[in-house]
């Protein structure tokens, strides 16, 4: 604790100790007041100023630190200076009182409580930013609750100093009113009850609901201000339009039908989206073909003799091509058709916040509107401006997969999941891969020690790793393609045959002709969203890759529901979207799982946490299938068993998250993982192991020693024996 706060402290505890020390508490009592009205009144006569400064400052100092006394103090006001003056007096010294408790609380706490509960913090202040304002009024508008309690509460939240005081002074102006009123008859007063009744306190209570009813006003209003200039149509072809369709789209529109809405679902080539033609199905066939030649070629693992991987690399790609068209049933016009949803194919473009107009692949275009415009439109590799890039002929996770010819000497831009992912299942295919990546770790966004079992499998397996590297030029030298890196300030030369671009991701926003309903994409490409995913209109909503800020299939899926649900009936009630448990997977081997906070997280938003490891090695079944490498790390608060985040790296790991995952949604700490019986020999044994080690972690030491000594003395082990 700072100086500054100890000081502060202790004039408070000075304060407090004198005013209890000369009965000040004693003072200020209605028979007190009612016993000195007259001797009290005729000074002030005399000394009338000096009366108003005095009564405002002691005011403002009984309010600051939450002292008993506030109701005689405000009866006075009215017993001595009358409605008018009281009232100004009393309202002004009270709203300065309760602002100087919030910022004390404020100064004192706010820190502490944010470094311990950061994450409860941050949810307290998105909710006060929204609508603290809303419900500061409501609690000052009802007696009932203690104002004290109600500066320190505020006091602990981002609002801010001039809102809390406005909000205040004037929510604060009917009760005051009715307290100074009643100190204008104090001889007929006999206690506080006789102010306040079971019937005012009613009205005040219904007067609290004033501001969530202007809330909801407010609301409607400027729900109804975003159409301003818009004719709304008399009816609607569909109560759902959704764009796109894939992952988010393909929800969307199975939700809408599930419930028997009228849906339309619109894309401009094939159902599935990037999930099933480009990104999860294809990428996950090509690394299972890659594992399989990985196994072939080291047998001697298992007993077996090892060897040479011999294949046709049109043969696997048309193995990847085979696997879609399995899936592809699952996402196909003929299933969603006969769920209930119109599938149109063509492009789809806004031109107002119910109609859409439709360029039929056919030539065709009509215009069709919805109650409800779900945007489902996905995302797309991101090229980076790097000069000659273009020229290179680069391949990307859309177009790889027309690939005939297996690359010889593939260059892999980009170490995040996507180019890691790939870079690893060509290495195994055989190609000679160099990967480079301008961050000094791959996968940067998982905690050191994950990201450096990634690195060192993949520099085994033969991968050329070109981290801290920046591509700055491409060029074609003597006929071969060639990449200058910037390398700590050196110019470093990099000869290659293709060049796979994985960089990122962009949203898909080209086309819909959003300007014509006045939204505009954000710097990274997506479009803003609000909590209950709609897009700037109560009735037109995003999710999937297009609104970030996840860009996974499941993300996409998630989002979906509400964006469905939302758009067909959130006229009754929204729901806004839960990130809380947001798992994630990169399918390189060892795979990496993650759910929750990482270290790193932790550390940046100053979350006290400690770190409970089980080594894979130690598994059975690890072992027992020659797996035995990697390890499970989770996240709990100091002495607690809540998980906080927990990341998997070895084989399996996805599996082995779901555990985790379900955990974390559902309340559960590592106690009942280690409660539960898992089946041996499992993977998933290991997230039982896991919880052993933190439960080891703390054992209750003084108890155990005591439990040793009571063992031995029923052995009939005597001290000193």
């Amino acid at each position: 604790m700072t100086r500054s706060k100890l000081l502060l402290i202790l004039v408070i505890v000075v304060i407090v100790g004198t005013f209890l020390g000369f009965d000040g508490h004693k003072l200020l009592t209605l028979d007190n007041l009612q016993a000195n009205q007259d001797a009290l009144a005729q000074w002030i006569d005399q000394n009338l100023l000096m009366a108003v400064a005095g009564y405002a400052a002691i005011y403002v100092v009984v309010t600051a630190l939450s002292l008993p006394g506030a109701t005689i103090m405000t009866l006075a006001g009215g017993a001595f200076f009358g409605n008018l003056y009281g009232l100004l007096a009393v309202s002004v010294a009270s709203t300065l009182g309760a602002s100087l408790a919030f910022l004390v609380a404020r100064f004192l706490m706010r820190d502490t409580l944010r470094a311990r509960y950061r994450e409860t913090i941050a949810k307290m202040d998105r909710g006060v930013e929204k609508d603290g304002a809303f419900y500061l009024a409501t609690l000052r508008l009802v007696p009932v609750f203690p104002f004290f309690l109600i500066n320190l509460a505020m006091g602990l939240t981002a609002m801010k100093l001039r809102t809390y005081a406005l909000v205040s002074w004037v929510a604060m102006l009917p009760g005051t009113f009715v307290f100074v009123n009643a100190g204008t008859q104090l001889g007929q007063i006999q206690s506080t009850g006789d102010i306040v009744s079971a019937d005012l306190l009613l009205s005040f209570a219904l007067l609290g609901l004033f501001p969530l009813v202007a809330k909801f006003v407010v609301g409607f209003v400027r729900r109804r201000r975003v159409y301003t200039g818009w004719k709304k149509p008399e009816s609607f072809d569909y109560n759902l339009l959704v764009i796109g369709g894939g992952s988010a789209g393909l929800v969307s529109a199975y939700i809408a039908a599930a419930v028997k809405a009228k849906v339309a679902l619109i894309e401009k080539n094939k159902l599935g989206g990037d999930c099933l033609n480009t990104g999860c199905i294809p990428s996950k066939a090509l690394i299972r073909s890659a594992k399989a030649a990985d196994t072939m070629r080291h047998a001697n693992r298992y007993g077996l003799e090892s060897v040479p991987v011999k294949g046709s690399f049109r043969t696997i790609m048309n193995r990847v091509r085979s696997v879609i068209a399995k899936v592809e049933p699952h996402d196909s016009p003929e299933r969603y058709q006969k769920l209930g949803v119109d599938c149109i194919f063509g492009e789809a473009s806004f031109v107002s916040p119910w109609e859409l107009e439709i360029k039929h692949n056919d030539g065709r275009t009509e215009h069709l509107t919805a109650r409800s415009i779900v945007v489902a439109t996905g995302g797309k590799p991101a090229m980076p401006p790097i000069p000659g890039l273009e020229d290179m002929q680069p391949l990307d996770s859309d177009n790889l997969w027309e690939l005939e010819e297996q690359p010889e000497r593939l260059l892999v831009l980009g170490g995040g999941p996507i180019g890691s992912e790939l870079a690893h299942a060509f290495v195994r295919l055989g190609s000679q891969v160099i990967q480079v990546e301008r961050d000094e770790h791959l996968l940067a966004k998982e905690d050191r020690d994950v990201s450096d079992v990634v690195r060192k499998q993949f520099e085994a397996d033969g991968i050329e790793l070109r981290l801290n590297h920046a591509a700055t030029k491409f060029r074609m030298e003597d006929g071969q393609k060639v990449v200058y890196c910037d390398h700590k300030g050196e110019q470093v030369r990099i000869p290659f045959d293709q060049v796979l671009v994985a960089v990122g991701r962009a949203a898909n926003t080209a086309g819909l002709h959003l300007n014509r309903i006045g939204v505009e994409p954000l710097p990274n490409g997506t479009v803003p969203v609000d909590d209950d995913m709609s897009m700037r209109y109560p009735n037109v909503f995003a999710c999937g890759d297009v609104a970030g800020p996840y860009q996974f299939t499941h993300a996409a899926s998630h989002q979906a529901w509400y964006a469905a649900v939302n758009g067909l009936f959130g006229q009754f009630r929204r729901f806004n979207v839960d990130y809380r448990v947001m798992p994630w997977v990169t399918f390189t081997s060892p795979e990496v799982a993650r759910v929750g906070l990482s270290e790193i997280e932790a550390k940046e938003q100053g979350v006290a946490y400690e770190v409970t490891r089980y080594g894979l090695d130690d598994l059975d079944r690890a072992i027992a299938d020659s797996d035995n490498y990697g390890f499970i790390k989770v996240l709990t608060p100091p002495g607690k068993d809540k998980i906080l985040g927990a990341v998997v790296v070895g084989a399996h790991a996805a599996e082995i998250l779901a555990e985790f995952t379900l955990a974390m949604k559902h309340g559960l700490g590592m106690n009942k993982i280690l409660g539960t019986i898992h089946p041996y020999p499992t993977w998933n044994e290991s997230a039982k192991f896991a919880a052993g080690e933190w439960k080891r972690a703390h054992a209750p030491e003084g108890i155990l020693k005591l439990l040793e000594k009571m063992h031995g003395w029923r052995r009939g082990k005597r001290p000193g024996r």
